[in-house]
Protein backbone atom coordinates (compact mmCIF):
# COMPACT_ATOMS: atom_id res chain seq x y z
CA UNK A 1 0.00 0.00 0.00
CA UNK A 2 2.83 2.33 0.75
CA UNK A 3 4.69 1.43 -2.20
CA UNK A 4 1.78 1.91 -4.29
CA UNK A 5 1.01 5.39 -2.66
CA UNK A 6 4.81 6.69 -3.50
CA UNK A 7 4.17 6.07 -7.24
CA UNK A 8 0.97 7.76 -7.53
CA UNK A 9 3.05 10.57 -5.81
CA UNK A 10 5.95 10.12 -8.36
CA UNK A 11 3.49 10.00 -11.30
CA UNK A 12 1.57 13.71 -9.83
CA UNK A 13 4.98 14.87 -9.44
CA UNK A 14 6.27 13.94 -13.00
CA UNK A 15 3.13 15.75 -14.89
CA UNK A 16 4.21 18.67 -16.53
CA UNK A 17 1.96 21.28 -15.02
CA UNK A 18 2.76 20.20 -11.78
CA UNK A 19 6.97 20.89 -12.45
CA UNK A 20 6.56 23.57 -13.99
CA UNK A 21 4.80 25.23 -11.10
CA UNK A 22 7.40 23.74 -8.96
CA UNK A 23 9.71 25.91 -11.55
CA UNK A 24 7.48 29.29 -10.60
CA UNK A 25 7.93 28.74 -7.01
CA UNK A 26 11.42 28.29 -7.08
CA UNK A 27 12.15 30.93 -9.98
CA UNK A 28 9.85 33.29 -7.89
CA UNK A 29 12.07 32.62 -4.57
CA UNK A 30 15.68 33.21 -6.24
CA UNK A 31 14.57 36.31 -7.96
CA UNK A 32 12.70 37.98 -4.56
CA UNK A 33 15.80 37.05 -2.42
CA UNK A 34 17.95 38.47 -5.41
CA UNK A 35 15.77 41.51 -5.12
CA UNK A 36 16.05 41.74 -1.10
CA UNK A 37 19.76 41.90 -1.64
CA UNK A 38 19.73 44.69 -4.12
CA UNK A 39 17.33 47.16 -2.75
CA UNK A 40 17.29 47.02 1.27
CA UNK A 41 14.66 48.34 3.43
CA UNK A 42 11.09 48.99 1.75
CA UNK A 43 12.22 51.27 -0.91
CA UNK A 44 9.75 51.51 -4.09
CA UNK A 45 12.02 49.83 -6.48
CA UNK A 46 11.71 46.69 -4.06
CA UNK A 47 7.85 46.55 -4.07
CA UNK A 48 7.90 47.04 -8.06
CA UNK A 49 10.78 44.09 -8.34
CA UNK A 50 8.76 41.68 -5.96
CA UNK A 51 5.59 42.69 -7.87
CA UNK A 52 7.75 41.76 -11.38
CA UNK A 53 9.20 38.51 -10.30
CA UNK A 54 6.14 37.17 -9.15
CA UNK A 55 4.66 37.90 -12.75
CA UNK A 56 7.58 36.20 -14.41
CA UNK A 57 7.37 33.35 -12.21
CA UNK A 58 4.14 32.93 -12.67
CA UNK A 59 3.70 32.94 -16.30
CA UNK A 60 6.38 30.35 -16.66
CA UNK A 61 3.35 27.69 -15.78
CA UNK A 62 2.48 28.23 -18.95
CA UNK A 63 6.26 27.67 -20.61
CA UNK A 64 4.92 24.72 -23.06
CA UNK A 65 1.60 25.51 -24.17
CA UNK A 66 2.07 29.49 -24.49
CA UNK A 67 5.94 29.76 -24.66
CA UNK A 68 5.50 32.95 -26.69
CA UNK A 69 3.54 34.78 -24.41
CA UNK A 70 4.92 33.38 -21.68
CA UNK A 71 8.24 35.29 -23.40
CA UNK A 72 6.26 38.46 -24.07
CA UNK A 73 5.45 38.78 -20.14
CA UNK A 74 8.91 37.97 -18.89
CA UNK A 75 10.15 40.58 -21.46
CA UNK A 76 7.73 43.46 -20.76
CA UNK A 77 8.73 42.84 -17.16
CA UNK A 78 12.11 43.31 -17.83
CA UNK A 79 12.05 46.30 -19.64
CA UNK A 80 9.68 47.89 -16.91
CA UNK A 81 12.82 46.41 -14.17
CA UNK A 82 15.29 48.29 -16.47
CA UNK A 83 13.42 51.50 -17.34
CA UNK A 84 12.67 51.89 -13.44
CA UNK A 85 16.27 50.57 -12.17
CA UNK A 86 15.15 47.69 -10.22
CA UNK A 87 17.37 45.10 -11.70
CA UNK A 88 19.50 44.14 -15.49
CA UNK A 89 17.90 43.74 -18.63
CA UNK A 90 18.31 40.18 -18.36
CA UNK A 91 16.58 37.60 -15.77
CA UNK A 92 15.90 34.39 -14.83
CA UNK A 93 12.34 34.22 -15.86
CA UNK A 94 13.15 35.62 -19.33
CA UNK A 95 16.13 33.49 -19.46
CA UNK A 96 13.58 30.00 -19.29
CA UNK A 97 11.12 31.63 -21.15
CA UNK A 98 13.86 31.71 -24.29
CA UNK A 99 14.95 28.18 -23.41
CA UNK A 100 11.28 27.39 -23.74
CA UNK A 101 10.53 28.85 -26.83
CA UNK A 102 13.01 26.99 -28.57
CA UNK A 103 12.80 23.75 -26.99
CA UNK A 104 8.70 23.80 -27.55
CA UNK A 105 8.68 25.68 -30.69
CA UNK A 106 8.52 25.02 -34.36
CA UNK A 107 12.16 26.29 -35.87
CA UNK A 108 11.43 28.74 -37.63
CA UNK A 109 8.58 30.99 -35.44
CA UNK A 110 11.30 30.51 -32.35
CA UNK A 111 14.34 31.97 -34.75
CA UNK A 112 11.76 34.67 -35.94
CA UNK A 113 11.06 35.43 -31.99
CA UNK A 114 14.18 35.25 -31.22
CA UNK A 115 15.35 37.66 -33.10
CA UNK A 116 13.04 40.15 -31.95
CA UNK A 117 13.99 39.57 -28.53
CA UNK A 118 17.74 40.40 -29.54
CA UNK A 119 16.29 43.66 -30.83
CA UNK A 120 14.29 44.28 -27.37
CA UNK A 121 17.58 43.30 -25.45
CA UNK A 122 19.23 46.07 -27.51
CA UNK A 123 16.75 48.76 -26.62
CA UNK A 124 16.85 47.96 -22.98
CA UNK A 125 20.60 49.22 -22.87
CA UNK A 126 19.86 52.35 -24.91
CA UNK A 127 20.57 55.13 -22.26
CA UNK A 128 22.46 52.96 -19.88
CA UNK A 129 26.16 53.56 -18.87
CA UNK A 130 27.97 50.51 -19.87
CA UNK A 131 31.63 50.50 -19.91
CA UNK A 132 33.13 47.21 -22.39
CA UNK A 133 31.65 46.50 -25.43
CA UNK A 134 30.59 42.78 -24.30
CA UNK A 135 28.24 44.06 -21.79
CA UNK A 136 26.07 44.88 -24.68
CA UNK A 137 27.07 41.99 -27.20
CA UNK A 138 26.78 39.18 -25.07
CA UNK A 139 23.31 39.45 -23.09
CA UNK A 140 21.76 41.15 -26.85
CA UNK A 141 23.10 37.70 -28.33
CA UNK A 142 22.00 35.43 -25.62
CA UNK A 143 18.24 35.27 -26.53
CA UNK A 144 19.48 33.71 -29.87
CA UNK A 145 22.28 30.76 -27.95
CA UNK A 146 19.20 29.90 -25.72
CA UNK A 147 16.74 29.66 -28.69
CA UNK A 148 19.42 27.26 -30.13
CA UNK A 149 19.66 25.13 -27.13
CA UNK A 150 15.94 24.70 -26.76
CA UNK A 151 16.11 24.04 -30.63
CA UNK A 152 18.84 21.43 -29.93
CA UNK A 153 17.01 19.52 -27.46
CA UNK A 154 13.67 19.62 -29.57
CA UNK A 155 15.64 18.39 -32.49
CA UNK A 156 16.92 15.48 -30.20
CA UNK A 157 14.04 14.79 -28.92
CA UNK A 158 12.12 14.01 -32.22
CA UNK A 159 14.30 11.83 -34.01
CA UNK A 160 14.44 10.29 -30.82
CA UNK A 161 10.69 9.77 -30.87
CA UNK A 162 10.72 9.03 -34.61
CA UNK A 163 13.17 6.32 -33.91
CA UNK A 164 11.05 4.73 -31.12
CA UNK A 165 8.46 4.77 -33.29
CA UNK A 166 10.16 3.05 -36.33
CA UNK A 167 10.80 0.29 -33.37
CA UNK A 168 7.38 0.07 -32.40
CA UNK A 169 6.33 -0.37 -36.00
CA UNK A 170 9.28 -2.78 -37.08
CA UNK A 171 8.10 -5.00 -34.00
CA UNK A 172 4.58 -4.91 -35.02
CA UNK A 173 5.54 -6.19 -38.37
CA UNK A 174 7.34 -8.81 -36.70
CA UNK A 175 4.87 -10.00 -34.85
CA UNK A 176 2.21 -10.13 -37.47
CA UNK A 177 4.45 -11.78 -39.76
CA UNK A 178 5.10 -14.46 -36.99
CA UNK A 179 1.77 -15.12 -36.72
CA UNK A 180 0.84 -15.65 -40.62
CA UNK A 181 3.84 -17.88 -40.14
CA UNK A 182 2.26 -19.80 -37.72
CA UNK A 183 -1.43 -19.20 -38.84
CA UNK A 184 -0.58 -20.63 -42.23
CA UNK A 185 1.94 -23.92 -40.71
CA UNK A 186 -1.27 -24.84 -38.45
CA UNK A 187 -4.23 -24.52 -40.83
CA UNK A 188 -2.70 -25.12 -44.50
CA UNK A 189 -1.07 -28.84 -42.71
CA UNK A 190 -3.59 -29.50 -40.97
CA UNK A 191 -6.96 -29.16 -43.74
CA UNK A 192 -4.79 -30.13 -46.53
CA UNK A 193 -4.43 -33.60 -44.20
CA UNK A 194 -8.06 -33.73 -43.84
CA UNK A 195 -9.12 -33.02 -46.76
CA UNK A 196 -7.18 -36.00 -48.16
CA UNK A 197 -8.82 -38.04 -45.76
CA UNK A 198 -11.89 -36.93 -45.86
CA UNK A 199 -11.98 -37.44 -49.53
CA UNK A 200 -10.57 -41.27 -49.38
CA UNK A 201 -13.27 -42.60 -46.50
CA UNK A 202 -15.67 -40.99 -49.80
CA UNK A 203 -14.48 -42.82 -52.19
CA UNK A 204 -14.09 -46.29 -50.13
CA UNK A 205 -17.41 -45.92 -48.16
CA UNK A 206 -19.06 -47.94 -50.34
CA UNK A 207 -16.54 -50.38 -51.36
CA UNK A 208 -14.49 -50.95 -48.35
CA UNK A 209 -16.30 -49.19 -45.33
CA UNK A 210 -13.50 -50.25 -42.64
CA UNK A 211 -10.92 -48.51 -44.45
CA UNK A 212 -13.13 -45.53 -44.56
CA UNK A 213 -14.11 -45.83 -41.15
CA UNK A 214 -9.93 -45.11 -40.37
CA UNK A 215 -9.60 -42.61 -42.87
CA UNK A 216 -13.01 -40.68 -40.93
CA UNK A 217 -11.36 -41.61 -37.52
CA UNK A 218 -7.82 -39.77 -38.86
CA UNK A 219 -9.20 -36.91 -40.16
CA UNK A 220 -11.29 -36.26 -36.88
CA UNK A 221 -7.66 -37.06 -35.17
CA UNK A 222 -5.83 -34.52 -37.06
CA UNK A 223 -8.56 -31.73 -36.62
CA UNK A 224 -8.19 -32.38 -32.54
CA UNK A 225 -4.60 -31.89 -33.01
CA UNK A 226 -5.01 -28.55 -35.56
CA UNK A 227 -7.66 -27.11 -32.56
CA UNK A 228 -4.72 -27.99 -29.63
CA UNK A 229 -2.13 -26.09 -31.81
CA UNK A 230 -4.72 -23.17 -32.82
CA UNK A 231 -5.65 -23.05 -28.83
CA UNK A 232 -1.74 -22.89 -28.49
CA UNK A 233 -1.22 -20.16 -30.70
CA UNK A 234 -3.97 -18.22 -29.03
CA UNK A 235 -2.27 -18.95 -25.81
CA UNK A 236 0.84 -17.14 -27.11
CA UNK A 237 -0.61 -14.90 -28.32
CA UNK A 238 -2.42 -13.52 -25.45
CA UNK A 239 0.81 -14.00 -22.93
CA UNK A 240 2.03 -10.78 -21.76
CA UNK A 241 5.76 -12.22 -21.32
CA UNK A 242 6.87 -14.36 -24.76
CA UNK A 243 9.98 -15.70 -22.69
CA UNK A 244 10.83 -16.24 -18.97
CA UNK A 245 14.45 -16.00 -18.31
CA UNK A 246 15.27 -20.28 -17.49
CA UNK A 247 12.22 -21.49 -19.80
CA UNK A 248 11.93 -21.74 -23.66
CA UNK A 249 9.84 -19.70 -25.56
CA UNK A 250 6.42 -20.66 -25.63
CA UNK A 251 6.66 -20.39 -29.21
CA UNK A 252 8.00 -24.07 -28.99
CA UNK A 253 5.47 -25.67 -25.91
CA UNK A 254 2.91 -27.08 -28.26
CA UNK A 255 5.05 -30.42 -29.44
CA UNK A 256 6.30 -28.84 -32.28
CA UNK A 257 10.13 -29.57 -32.44
CA UNK A 258 12.59 -32.34 -34.40
CA UNK A 259 11.75 -34.47 -31.59
CA UNK A 260 8.02 -34.34 -32.80
CA UNK A 261 9.31 -35.57 -36.88
CA UNK A 262 8.67 -39.46 -36.47
CA UNK A 263 5.04 -37.97 -36.03
CA UNK A 264 4.67 -35.87 -38.25
CA UNK A 265 5.91 -38.38 -40.42
CA UNK A 266 3.61 -40.86 -39.39
CA UNK A 267 0.83 -38.88 -40.20
CA UNK A 268 1.95 -37.85 -43.12
CA UNK A 269 1.98 -41.77 -43.78
CA UNK A 270 -1.34 -41.71 -42.68
CA UNK A 271 -2.51 -39.04 -45.37
CA UNK A 272 -2.02 -41.20 -48.02
CA UNK A 273 2.09 -39.60 -48.76
CA UNK A 274 4.44 -42.07 -48.81
CA UNK A 275 7.22 -40.83 -46.34
CA UNK A 276 10.65 -41.87 -45.05
CA UNK A 277 12.48 -39.74 -42.05
CA UNK A 278 16.04 -40.65 -41.54
CA UNK A 279 18.30 -38.76 -39.04
CA UNK A 280 21.98 -38.96 -39.57
CA UNK A 281 24.26 -37.52 -36.90
CA UNK A 282 24.26 -37.27 -33.32
CA UNK A 283 21.16 -35.55 -32.14
CA UNK A 284 21.50 -33.08 -29.71
CA UNK A 285 18.95 -30.56 -28.07
CA UNK A 286 18.26 -27.39 -30.58
CA UNK A 287 18.30 -23.73 -29.16
CA UNK A 288 14.38 -23.10 -29.27
CA UNK A 289 13.90 -21.32 -32.91
CA UNK A 290 16.07 -23.31 -34.37
CA UNK A 291 13.61 -26.70 -32.70
CA UNK A 292 10.61 -25.39 -33.74
CA UNK A 293 12.00 -24.57 -37.73
CA UNK A 294 13.12 -27.42 -38.57
CA UNK A 295 9.46 -28.67 -37.69
CA UNK A 296 7.83 -26.15 -39.69
CA UNK A 297 9.90 -26.69 -42.61
CA UNK A 298 9.37 -30.75 -43.02
CA UNK A 299 5.93 -30.12 -41.94
CA UNK A 300 5.31 -27.40 -44.81
CA UNK A 301 7.65 -29.25 -47.58
CA UNK A 302 5.20 -32.50 -47.21
CA UNK A 303 2.20 -30.20 -46.89
CA UNK A 304 3.12 -28.88 -50.33
CA UNK A 305 3.86 -32.33 -52.03
CA UNK A 306 0.77 -33.60 -50.85
CA UNK A 307 -0.96 -30.36 -52.84
CA UNK A 308 1.15 -30.53 -55.63
CA UNK A 309 2.53 -33.80 -56.46
CA UNK A 310 -0.11 -36.56 -55.66
CA UNK A 311 1.13 -40.02 -56.13
CA UNK A 312 4.59 -39.03 -55.25
CA UNK A 313 7.16 -40.34 -52.11
CA UNK A 314 8.89 -38.20 -50.01
CA UNK A 315 11.89 -38.14 -47.91
CA UNK A 316 12.93 -36.67 -44.89
CA UNK A 317 16.63 -36.18 -43.80
CA UNK A 318 17.93 -34.35 -40.59
CA UNK A 319 21.44 -34.19 -40.49
CA UNK A 320 23.51 -32.72 -37.04
CA UNK A 321 26.33 -31.32 -37.96
CA UNK A 322 28.88 -29.65 -35.20
CA UNK A 323 27.15 -26.67 -34.62
CA UNK A 324 24.80 -26.59 -37.24
CA UNK A 325 21.51 -28.71 -38.44
CA UNK A 326 20.52 -29.54 -41.88
CA UNK A 327 17.28 -30.45 -43.28
CA UNK A 328 16.46 -32.07 -46.40
CA UNK A 329 13.04 -33.00 -47.80
CA UNK A 330 12.47 -34.63 -51.23
CA UNK A 331 10.07 -36.10 -53.70
CA UNK A 332 9.89 -37.16 -56.68
CA UNK A 333 6.84 -36.02 -57.96
CA UNK A 334 5.83 -34.38 -61.15
CA UNK A 335 5.06 -31.23 -59.83
CA UNK A 336 3.28 -27.81 -60.27
CA UNK A 337 2.76 -26.20 -63.61
CA UNK A 338 5.99 -24.00 -63.58
CA UNK A 339 5.82 -21.15 -61.53
CA UNK A 340 2.97 -22.55 -59.17
CA UNK A 341 4.52 -23.28 -56.37
CA UNK A 342 5.28 -19.84 -55.32
CA UNK A 343 2.23 -18.93 -55.40
CA UNK A 344 1.63 -19.20 -52.36
CA UNK A 345 2.48 -18.67 -48.05
CA UNK A 346 4.63 -21.55 -47.27
CA UNK A 347 7.66 -21.15 -48.88
CA UNK A 348 8.08 -17.81 -47.96
CA UNK A 349 7.39 -18.70 -44.58
CA UNK A 350 10.27 -21.03 -44.50
CA UNK A 351 12.57 -18.21 -45.59
CA UNK A 352 11.53 -16.10 -42.72
CA UNK A 353 11.73 -18.84 -40.50
CA UNK A 354 15.49 -20.13 -41.83
CA UNK A 355 16.58 -16.37 -42.11
CA UNK A 356 15.24 -15.73 -38.78
CA UNK A 357 17.74 -18.45 -37.21
CA UNK A 358 20.46 -16.94 -39.66
CA UNK A 359 20.54 -19.86 -41.74
CA UNK A 360 20.42 -20.70 -45.77
CA UNK A 361 17.18 -21.96 -47.33
CA UNK A 362 17.31 -23.34 -51.19
CA UNK A 363 14.33 -24.65 -52.80
CA UNK A 364 13.55 -26.09 -55.96
CA UNK A 365 13.13 -28.82 -58.99
CA UNK A 366 15.29 -31.66 -58.69
CA UNK A 367 17.42 -32.65 -62.32
CA UNK A 368 15.75 -36.03 -62.12
CA UNK A 369 12.26 -35.32 -61.32
CA UNK A 370 10.65 -34.17 -58.06
CA UNK A 371 10.93 -31.11 -55.54
CA UNK A 372 13.90 -29.80 -53.12
CA UNK A 373 13.64 -28.34 -49.96
CA UNK A 374 16.79 -27.69 -47.66
CA UNK A 375 17.87 -25.32 -44.92
CA UNK A 376 21.10 -25.38 -42.83
CA UNK A 377 20.84 -23.63 -39.43
CA UNK A 378 23.19 -22.87 -37.01
CA UNK A 379 22.79 -24.52 -33.79
CA UNK A 380 25.23 -24.21 -31.07
CA UNK A 381 24.67 -26.71 -28.45
CA UNK A 382 22.18 -25.71 -25.69
CA UNK A 383 22.33 -26.86 -22.27
CA UNK A 384 20.43 -29.85 -21.19
CA UNK A 385 18.57 -28.21 -18.76
CA UNK A 386 16.59 -26.23 -21.30
CA UNK A 387 16.54 -28.55 -23.15
CA UNK A 388 14.42 -30.83 -20.87
CA UNK A 389 11.31 -29.07 -20.68
CA UNK A 390 11.15 -29.44 -24.34
CA UNK A 391 11.18 -33.04 -24.33
CA UNK A 392 8.93 -33.21 -21.53
CA UNK A 393 6.14 -30.85 -23.95
CA UNK A 394 7.30 -32.97 -27.10
CA UNK A 395 5.89 -36.54 -25.02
Amino acid sequence: MRLEGLRRVSRFLRRPVVLDSLLAVLVATLEITAVRAMHPGDSPERLIGYAMAAVGAAALVARRTRPITVLAVTLAADVLNTRLGVSDPATLPTTIALYSLGRHTPARTAWITGAVSCVVFALQYVGLPVNPPGEVTLPTLGPLVLVGVGQLLRLRAELRERREQGMAEAAVRAERQRIARELHDVVAHHISVINVLVGAGRTTMATDPARAEEALRTAERTAREAMAEMRQLLHVLRADDTEEEGKIAPENNAGVGAGALPTLVEQAVRAGLPTRLEVSGEPVPLPASVDHAVYRIVQEALTNTRKHAAGARASVLVRYLPGAVEVEVLDDGSGPAPGARGGGFGLGGMAERVALCNGQLQTGPRPEGGFRVYACMPAPRRPESMAEPAREDAK
